[in-house]
């Protein structure tokens, strides 16, 4: 018996070893590494270059580009590439020119110094993010199309261990390598932060490498997307229209109206009920975070303990937050871990308003990342598990797409006036409102719990196109 069970988990253990779910733990590394660059670490740097608080807030928009990204998801979805396409397939030649975009846009970044002219800073940013947010669209469609569903869980586990570790190279390493090479380690060095970036851009050819490596996966066209093009193009053609127009207009169809016309039909008025708390679910962390590092700038820790406590320590505690999110949904379910998630990330926003009272602390420091990493673990594997149960297989790429921008739009603009906040009233007040912020999500936790939801594989009246 206790060989049989040694099998078992030994033959569970294999499939790690499988081609593709070896291949996205680069990929996701690939994914994971723009983020910061373009973010909290260059929040960092320009703070230390000098940059008002005021505009590093601003700054913060950039990131809205991950909010947008429903926007051109269905061109990726469904648009050729010239050549690349040919060569590659659909989902590997957006990869690829979305990788070598931020591999351009980073050497960009690191050859601009931004107190000699910061508004190219701000382009090569935000190609960054563009870049990346295609990336995302792009790698969400492979990793559903690749391997089939007893294979998921792996792949989604080796994405999150690549992303993970790639955060952690693109804040904490960032951080080493600038404060190693730094010569002015109480002033402003700018050619440390240069040869940091220009690592960074050559670290992203790990995701180049194997773009190149890994096969197009073989796509089967769901019944349900079948038939309802059929129903839509039997429609258009008693339009008489031209035959390109005609063509054009089911495209469009099939892209951009069918996904969004299959949550609405599923879920009716509930549906606008589950946008908003995915529109506010992180808003609590995303807020804080924007100024997290110009506030550890101004309480005079270091770059390397930032590094070691913020970057590191806090990143592996984000990951055991996520493994115990993975079992209380387990033992009690999403939606009561959605909401002790929420209660957590709120209220460890608290603890930053005590390390503003005691000063520089590396003990409190320590005590502070630790909750507020291991809680926001938590939330994340909740919020994850409970946006893949809204996602219909026939339309995960943009659905989810839809999904992770409606769950950074509001926060991240909101972020964008932080700066100005703590000018004009302090840290203390600024992190206390943050966690304020927090509470009409547990309203929306109760009230999205009263849902029966519809299975989305299972709903006869999405076939319905007329």
């Amino acid at each position: 018996m206790k060989n049989t069970s040694l099998t078992l988990w030994l033959d569970a253990c294999r499939i790690y070893l499988h081609p593709r779910v070896m291949g996205m733990l680069a990929l996701g590394f690939s994914a994971g590494l723009p983020l910061l660059l373009i973010l909290g670490t260059l929040s960092f740097w320009l703070r230390e270059a000098g940059i008002d608080r005021t505009t590093i807030g601003h700054l913060s928009w950039i990131g809205l580009a991950y909010g947008f990204k429903w926007l051109w998801s269905p061109l990726v979805d469904r648009m050729p590439l010239p050549i690349l396409t040919k060569l590659l397939g659909r989902r590997r030649a957006w990869l690829l020119l979305s990788q070598i975009t931020i591999v351009i846009a980073l050497i960009g970044m690191a050859s601009t110094d931004p107190l000699v002219n910061l508004t190219h800073m701000v382009f090569f940013a935000l190609a960054v993010a563009f870049a990346s947010a295609t990336q995302d669209i792009a790698l969400d469609a492979y990793r559903i199309e690749a391997v089939a569903v007893e294979l998921q869980g792996a792949m989604a586990a080796t994405y999150q261990a690549g992303y993970r570790l790639a955060m952690i190279l693109s804040s904490a390493g960032v951080l080493w390598i600038a404060a190693s090479l730094d010569t002015m380690p109480t002033g402003y060095d700018y050619r440390a932060w240069q040869i940091a970036y220009f690592v960074m851009a050559a670290f992203m050819g790990i995701g180049v490498l194997t773009t190149l490596i890994i096969q197009e996966p073989a796509v089967r066209i769901s019944q349900l997307v079948i038939e309802n093009e059929k129903q839509v193009e039997a429609m258009i053609a008693r339009w008489n229209l031209n035959h390109r127009l005609a063509q054009l207009l089911l495209w469009f169809y099939g892209a951009v109206i069918a996904p969004f016309r299959d949550f609405i039909v599923r879920h009716r008025y509930n549906a606008f009920l589950i946008l908003a708390l995915i529109a506010v679910y992180r808003i609590s962390d995303v807020v804080m975070g924007v100024m997290s590092n110009p506030f550890y700038v101004d309480m005079g820790y270091s770059k390397d303990e930032v590094a070691t406590v913020s970057k590191v320590y806090g990143v592996l505690m984000t990951i055991a937050g996520a493994a115990l999110g993975g079992v209380l949904i387990m033992r009690i379910g999403i939606i009561k871990t959605l909401f002790i998630g929420a209660v957590l990330s709120a209220a460890t926003n608290l603890l930053f308003v005590w390390l503003t009272v005691i000063g520089h602390s590396l003990p409190g420091l320590i005590f502070t990342i630790s909750a507020d990493n291991l809680s926001a673990g938590i939330a994340s594997s909740a919020f994850i598990a409970y946006l893949s149960g809204l996602t219909h297989s026939a339309y995960s790429a943009t659905q989810y797409a839809l999904f992770s921008s409606v769950m950074l739009l509001l926060p991240k603009f909101i972020a964008g006036f932080s700066g100005q906040f703590v000018d004009a009233y302090g840290y203390a007040w600024f992190f206390l409102s943050t966690a304020l912020l927090g509470l009409p999500v547990l309203i929306l936790v109760w009230l999205v719990s009263r849902i029966d939801f519809v299975n989305p594989d299972n709903n006869p009246e999405i076939n319905n196109c007329s």
